[in-house]
């Protein structure tokens, strides 16, 4: 029984820390301000274990969504080596929104800044440069508005989020429709009449300087 009670104890603390990020993931769908208190209580666990496996609130929120970061970065990636930068450019938008879906919390953090979590802010910055050169492809290729920037895309997962569905498919199927909507509206035409002004929603810190209307 002593041989079996280090395992027990990892078990226990593993299913602890899965039960705090489900619950994190859960309550920040509606927004980062949440109490890690309210995390703790959602979680069925002590504060004093929650900040034992999360010191600070920014160690949770960038756990919490890490798997989603790694999703993102796989999508940019698929992006970029479309040969057709305008199929890339709309699989990125697509692809963001169904993920979105599923995790509201997301944008939230995508578009927070994070000093002290140096892998999460580069991943951030990559995903976010790497839709800014495929955006500069599409534009190059006449297929993306000239007027479009990069805070667009942020504008688009923003809205996205507002989605409220009774179910998790509805959700997805509801998401998809939105993504087809906003592709439109990003595509090239002589009769479109042009935007109105920009409004900055990524962290300046991560907008490339080339990320302007032109």
């Amino acid at each position: 029984m002593t041989d079996r009670l280090p395992h027990a104890l990892r078990s226990d603390a593993l299913d602890n820390r899965e039960r705090i990020l489900e619950a994190a993931r859960a309550l920040f769908a509606e927004g980062l301000d949440v109490p890690m208190r309210e995390v703790a209580r959602r979680a069925g666990v002590a504060p004093a274990t929650l900040y034992r496996r999360f010191p600070t609130k920014e160690m949770l929120v960038t756990e919490a969504f890490a798997e989603q970061m790694h999703a993102c970065r796989a999508v940019v990636d698929e992006g970029l080596a479309d040969p057709d930068p305008w199929h890339g450019f709309c699989l990125v938008i697509e692809k963001m929104c169904e993920l979105q879906a599923h995790d509201r919390g997301f944008t939230a953090a995508l578009i927070s800044t994070f000093p002290n979590a140096v892998d999460f802010e580069a991943r951030r910055e990559y995903a976010l440069t790497a839709i800014d050169e495929l955006a500069r492809r599409a534009k190059e290729a006449g297929r993306l508005r000239p007027d479009f920037v990069l805070d667009d895309v942020l504008l688009v997962l923003m809205a996205n989020s507002g989605i409220h569905a009774a179910s998790p498919t509805t959700q997805v199927t509801a998401s998809r429709r939105f993504a087809a909507l906003a592709i439109s509206a990003f595509q090239a035409s002589p009769d479109v009449p042009p935007l109105p002004p920009v409004v900055r929603l990524a962290p300046q810190a991560s907008v490339p300087k080339r990320n302007q209307p032109g």
